[in-house]
């Protein structure tokens, strides 16, 4: 399948991630491989963008770009009307699998940032015992967790540590949210309530997000825009948004229009996918 031109969201003020011409290729000569070809993104203050596609097509090279984790090869990458680490801006991120410090509690684990993020961080000493420690508190609370703060990390299920890894990510108000996978390891149950979690928690903060998933009825029920990625090189193919209001229901995601869309990305995917080479 060869790539489209895709007609970004127009730029305006209210754009707040941006990728203009970015490359990304790895090594030199023979032995380059390039991790992401030509792609441009933009992305609006408090949106909910999701990128979905095959494995390897850089889903998550482009996360790394937007934290300023890698550097582009060729082209720009804007965040908050600058290049990417000009300005000064709160990051939260949660991954796959939430790496908890084993001998804090779950409130400590939760209030990390705060201690390490400016401008919390120097007045960690004074507040982690009132309003950081109400801070942390109040998102517990919102997942679920409010008697488990005092917990250890392993005292609590995979799907709590998740909920605790979403507030530790939240808890000093990120202007960008990057979630890679967060929910993949868990059942497919815990996962539809953690969705819910992460609606409820989005409508009320209104992070801008940029969500990694394989997952096609998790990006439907949480994204506002859904970006369909091909490997080989990596590269957006496709941009449309998600039609259906919020709240939304896993009740939702059955109906033919919704079950029509997943259907669609599919096709995509699966028409972006490498042809296998023969011997």
């Amino acid at each position: 399948m060869t790539a489209t031109a895709l007609a970004d969201p127009p730029r305006s003020e209210d754009t707040f991630v941006e990728l203009e011409n970015v490359t990304l290729t790895y090594g030199r000569g023979d032995k380059q491989i390039v991790a992401l070809g030509q792609t441009d993104l933009r992305i609006n203050q408090g949106d909910f963008v999701a990128l979905v596609g095959p494995s390897g097509c850089g889903k998550s090279t482009i996360l790394k770009l937007v934290t300023g984790l890698l550097t582009a090869s060729t082209g720009y990458v804007y965040v908050a009307g600058r290049e990417v680490g000009a300005e000064q801006v709160r990051v939260g991120m949660a991954f796959q699998n939430p790496t908890m410090l084993p001998w804090l509690t779950v409130r400590d684990n939760v209030m990390l940032p705060l201690k390490i993020v400016p401008p919390f961080r120097q007045d960690y000493r004074a507040k982690r015992k009132t309003e950081f420690r109400d801070r942390a508190d109040a998102l517990l609370k919102e997942v679920g967790l409010a008697s488990f703060g005092d917990k250890h990390p392993w005292q609590l299920s995979g799907g709590m540590l998740q909920r605790a890894s979403l507030c530790r990510a939240l808890v000093h108000e990120p202007q960008l949210l990057m979630l890679d996978e967060p929910f993949g390891a868990l059942d497919q149950f815990t996962r539809e309530e953690l969705w819910a979690v992460m609606q409820e928690l989005w409508m009320k903060l209104k992070p801008t997000v940029l969500l990694v998933t394989h997952d096609l009825k998790e990006a439907g029920y949480l994204a506002n825009r859904i970006c369909v990625m091909r490997t080989r090189p990596g590269q957006i193919i496709d941009d449309a948004e998600v039609p259906f209001p919020r709240p939304r229901t896993i009740e939702m995601s059955y109906t033919p229009t919704f079950v029509s869309m997943t259907q669609r990305l599919r096709e995509l995917i699966v028409s972006a996918r490498p042809v296998k080479e023969t011997v």
